[in-house]
């Protein structure tokens, strides 16, 4: 019988909410934004992770990471179809406010009507 599968831990809501802080910061997004080969930022992130009492390594925390991305881009596209209900997913509010403005998550189409408010 081929071993079984380890199941990432469980990550409760204070060291999610702790790990999109650390990952908002502006300097932690620069950094980001400025290099595809970002394993050394995460490794920041684990250390500030670890300052807060919280025990993930870096690999963890990129993980964690790309599922809260993915989350939050698979609500905001259900979003953006009009006649459909709402979707949500957890911390949306605060993953809005790290990735609203990302390129990668909103298309970038504008639409200039001539009007102005």
């Amino acid at each position: 019988m081929p071993p079984r599968a380890r199941r990432a831990p469980v990550w409760s809501n204070g060291k999610l909410l702790d790990l999109i802080t650390v990952w908002g910061e502006e300097a932690v997004q620069s950094q980001l934004r400025s290099s595809r080969r970002n394993f050394d930022t995460f490794g920041q992130i684990s250390r500030a992770m670890i300052e807060r009492g919280h025990d993930q390594d870096a690999m963890q925390c990129r993980i964690k990471v790309k599922e809260l991305r993915s989350a939050y881009r698979k609500a905001h596209e259900a979003n953006s179809h009009s006649g459909a209900p709402p979707k949500t997913c957890r911390f949306y509010k605060e993953l809005d406010a790290i990735l609203g403005g990302d390129p990668t998550t909103v298309p970038s189409t504008t639409v200039d009507t001539g009007e102005r408010d």
